[in-house]
């Protein structure tokens, strides 16, 4: 798919103190990028836009260039021990996702540059975790991979685990950028896992991402390069001849993994669809004709983090769903572990 871009950037005074904040800036310069210095809090004033549906669309064409200032990592259970950001948000437009919530009002893209000042920050809490292995996440509030060919960040940060005894890290991905991470010296310690769907979700819901087929191309590419892999099968959706599209899926995953020898054997996180009162109000403001299936009185509620609530299949259709793809995932990738299903 064609790289991101982005319109403009906003620029924080202390980002151009370090050299991807100045990278980025010439970068920028250079591309034509209307870019402005100052604030964060100034980034509404920014963006250009009438109404929800056409800010939101102008927020994601929109870049903010600054330093991780919180260091203190919070925890990422099921996926890892902690979690932190290389980036926030992403590029894609996905219309169930999560961040439509968590980042309802702020959908712009983050850039961290401080990335020495994380490492020091990843070293302290594997410190505190004694003798054990420690694991971190980095893709929990966006998706790196979409700015990778701009940032370079993930290489430097499997690099930096690659010497780590003690860290593990772990990413997941819709992108299809990859190529320029299959020569590092990972020593396995880089865990990916690609975020894959039938191709009606992916083709339906997950706008300006990779595509189904550049996605399993870029998970063999990955796993041909000796790193662990996963996949992320989610949000697993109800919908006609859903069980032929599922099938389908992991037919043309085993075809693509067929004749690659893994590092280890594949896993796999099993999520269904869900949604917040908050998420369905955003979501039908930015996408008014969505086919998402968002009747509340079709869900079941489930208490969430934080107290938050949210709306699942209900139960008989959940096991329904859960048994499906585990008889799939048992047919094609027979030695895989499924990690969680939720």
């Amino acid at each position: 798919m064609k790289l991101f871009m982005p319109e403009r950037a906003l620029f924080e005074p202390e980002a151009l103190n370090y050299p991807l904040g100045r990278q980025l800036y010439e970068r920028f310069s250079n591309e034509g990028v209307e870019i402005k210095k100052g604030s964060v809090q100034s980034i509404q004033s920014f963006i250009p836009g009438i109404g929800e549906k056409e800010r939101y669309a102008r927020s994601k064409k929109t870049v903010v260039v600054t330093t991780k200032k919180g260091l203190v990592f919070d925890v990422c259970k099921p996926s890892a021990d902690y979690e932190f950001s290389l980036v926030t948000n992403c590029p894609g437009h996905c219309e169930y996702c999560y961040l439509q919530t968590t980042q309802g009002f702020k959908p712009f893209l983050r850039i961290y540059v401080n990335l020495e000042e994380i490492f020091e920050a990843v070293i302290k809490h594997i410190h505190k975790n004694g003798d054990n292995i420690t694991t971190f996440e980095i893709a929990s509030s966006g998706d790196p991979l979409a700015l990778e060919h701009l940032t370079g960040s993930v290489a430097k940060t499997i690099e930096f685990f690659g010497d780590l005894e003690k860290g593990r890290l772990r990413l997941v991905t819709k992108y299809n950028n990859v190529d320029s991470l299959c020569g590092l010296k990972h020593n396995g310690h880089t865990k990916f896992r690609v975020s894959l769907n039938a191709k009606y979700v992916i083709d339906s819901f997950e706008h300006n991402t990779s595509s189904f087929e550049e996605r399993i191309e870029a998970a063999s590419k990955i796993a041909s390069a000796g790193y662990p892999i996963g996949f992320i099968i989610a949000p697993i959706m109800i919908f006609e001849n859903w069980k032929k599209e599922y099938e389908q899926l992991f037919q043309k995953l085993y075809e693509s993994l067929e004749s690659v020898p893994l590092a280890q054997p594949a896993t796999f996180e099993l999520i269904q669809h869900r949604f917040t009162k908050t998420a369905k109000n955003f979501i039908l403001q930015r996408f008014p004709n969505t086919k998402l299936d968002m009747e509340e009185y079709n869900r079941e509620i489930k208490w969430g983090k934080f107290g938050r609530t949210k709306y699942v299949y209900p139960k008989e259709q959940a096991t329904e769903l859960q048994n499906e793809i585990s008889e799939l995932i048992c047919k094609y990738f027979p030695d895989s572990a499924i990690e969680y299903f939720t």
